[in-house]
Formats: structure tokens, C-alpha cells, sequence
């Protein structure tokens, strides 16, 4: 029998994608029977707290921090993201700025051809999308030419065309899209990809001093870090896991910033830390990583995997040494 068909749920998810052929629809269903529950009373308490006309988002205290944490509700997801990243703030001081750039009549063709290609590219597994392709190019092409350093860069397409889905709005798109390539992971999408590189060290490092016997297996079996999580790093786990959980966790980085990254990262080893450990070849290892861990029960259940990221010990303190000590290693060899 087909498992939609014994299934409450569509084959196409609330933002338009499709559910893949392995999807677990029975786990799927026994989650959201509880999660359904959890985000009408998350609801019910973010209406209450942006009904006071007091209430700052742009001031994030213990009390915001914690409800961000458990998951700000779909339809003011846009609205508080601008706000709690600053985003918000940064357009009023240059409110003309997209538009400005969309009006330059110059623009850089292979840049624009690059854009184009991936366009097609983008969820092509999303029933939504083909009407917000136009949009995408907008905001993509804007960006480049705002950001000389970057101009496009593959991955780029998946932020922004998530940030696209998420507010269906160009502007609060192409604002949080700045936000995010020049605040929460700089030079992560420049040429050289510098700390996208020194970023992929330290997150070894972190699999190393917590789940030492993990890293082991992936030393032992050769399969590079740089292969297992630079997607991660370099889309924000855009097009890796399902769209929920990657929402998720988007609340926490605007709110918290990189950190966020490497906890989600760290999650994903921790979590699985079994299923690697009875990998016996490459092949079944690159297997869990690129197939099984992305659609897994664990990481479908968005609210057990944030809980999860935020049960790791970790501090920026140890993040920004790690960081300095990627980097001098670099300089010494």
C-alpha cells in the first residue's frame, strides 16, 4: 500500500515540497500529533507578547531568547526575523537601497548568467516555486551587485530562496540575506571561501574533543569534513534537512548568530552517534550522511533536535580560540 494513503498527511509539505519516496509517514504522524499541540500553545503566547506595545524584539532577553528557542509560529516568522537579526534596523537606514539596485542597467552577464542556470536548480521539488523564480533572480542579482566581493555563489540560491518561501516578500528577503552573508557567516560565500574553511576545522576539532570515537570512524574510514558538512555550513542546512526543523533552527541563528551553526552541526554527529559508529565502510558512512541522517525520525522531529542542540555544551568563548587556532595553523603550514 502506498503510505500516503494510509496517511493523514499530504505528499507535499505546508511550504510546497515535496515528501520523498522514503519519507516516514507513520513516525511523521506520531510526531506532529504532539507537535500540532505545542505550536497552537506557542501561538497563543507569541500573539500575547507582540500585542504589548512595549514589547521590544530588536531587545533580546532571557525571556525572548527562550520563546525563539522553542519556534516562532510560520506567520510572524518574517516581521520578527527582520527584527531580532537587526535586519529591520539596517533598512531604515538605507531604505532605497534594493530597489536602487535592481534599477542599475549594467549588469555583470557571467554573474547573471551564473544565477540563471541555478535558477531551475532551486527546489525544483517545491510546487510553489516556479512562480518565485523571477524573484529569486531579483534578489540574487541585487545582492551581487551590492556585495563585489561575493557577487553569487552557489548555496546563495537555497538561502534566498528559502528566506523567498518564508516571508514572500523580495526586500525582507534580500535584507536577511545580507544579514546572513555578512554577519552570521562572513566570508563564508567570497571567493576563497576563508571561513568557510577555517569554520569546517574547528567543527572537526568539536567532533573531536565531544565524540572523539565518532571522529575516529570518519578519520579511519577517509571521508573529509570538508565532504560531509560543507553544505551545512555554506546553505545554513537549507536543502539538507526537512524544512521545519531547518526553520527551526533559523529562528535561533537570526536571535544568537553563528553559533547556532555549530550546535546544529555538533547535533547532527552527537544525535546519530550510534548509526556512525556501525557504518563498516565508506561507502555505507557517505551514505548516512548524504541519504539517512537528512530525512531521519530524528532530525523530521524539529523540536527534539532543537532541544538536542541546545543540551551540547558550548560556548563562544571555546569557538572563537578555536577559530584563532585554525587560523594560525593555517598561516604555519
Amino acid at each position: 500500500m502506498d503510505a500516503t494513503a494510509s496517511s493523514k498527511f499530504s505528499d507535499v509539505d505546508e511550504y510546497g515540497f515535496k515528501r520523498g519516496d522514503n519519507f516516514d509517514y507513520k513516525a511523521y504522524s506520531k510526531f506532529m500529533d504532539g507537535y500540532l499541540k505545542t505550536l497552537t500553545r506557542r501561538r497563543m503566547k507569541w500573539e500575547a507578547i507582540l500585542q504589548q506595545k512595549d514589547f521590544d524584539l530588536s531587545n533580546i532577553d532571557a525571556k525572548l531568547k527562550r520563546y525563539i528557542r522553542k519556534g516562532i509560529p510560520g506567520p510572524y516568522r518574517p516581521d520578527v526575523w527582520m527584527k531580532i537579526s537587526g535586519a529591520a534596523a539596517a533598512q531604515q537606514l538605507n531604505p532605497n537601497l534594493y530597489r536602487s539596485l535592481l534599477e542599475l542597467e549594467q549588469f555583470n552577464k557571467e554573474i547573471s548568467d551564473s544565477i540563471s542556470i541555478d535558477l531551475p536548480r532551486t527546489f525544483p521539488d517545491n510546487i510553489y516555486f516556479d512562480t518565485k523564480k523571477d524573484s529569486l533572480y531579483n534578489i540574487l542579482i541585487a545582492y551581487a551587485h551590492h556585495n563585489r566581493d561575493v557577487g553569487y555563489c552557489q548555496g546563495l540560491n537555497y538561502i534566498a530562496g528559502l528566506l523567498l518561501i518564508v516571508t514572500n516578500d523580495e526586500e525582507k528577503s534580500f535584507w536577511l540575506l545580507k544579514h546572513i552573508v555578512e554577519n552570521i557567516v562572513p566570508q563564508y560565500h567570497s571567493h576563497n571561501m576563508a571561513n568557510l574553511l577555517r569554520d569546517l576545522a574547528v567543527f572537526k576539532e568539536l567532533v573531536i574533543r565531544r565524540v572523539p570515537a565518532v571522529n575516529r570512524v570518519v578519520e579511519n574510514m577517509g571521508l573529509p569534513y570538508a565532504v560531509i558538512a560543507t553544505k551545512w555550513f555554506i546553505c545554513i542546512f537549507a536543502e539538507v534537512l526537512p524544512v521545519e526543523t531547518v526553520l527551526r533552527i533559523w529562528d535561533c541563528v537570526f536571535a544568537e548568530g553563528y553559533k547556532i551553526v555549530f550546535r546544529a552541526a555538533l547535533a547532527m554527529f552527537v544525535t546519530h552517534k550510534n548509526a556512525i559508529l556501525e557504518c563498516t565502510d565508506i561507502a555505507a558512512l557517505a551514505n548516512l550522511f548524504r541519504d539517512v541522517m537528512i530525512q531521519d525520525s530524528i532530525v523530521t522531529d524539529c523540536h527534539g533536535f532543537i532541544n538536542a542542540m541546545f543540551a551540547l555544551r558550548l560556548k563562544r568563548s571555546e569557538l572563537e580560540s578555536l577559530r584563532k587556532l585554525a587560523a594560525l595553523n593555517k598561516t604555519t603550514t
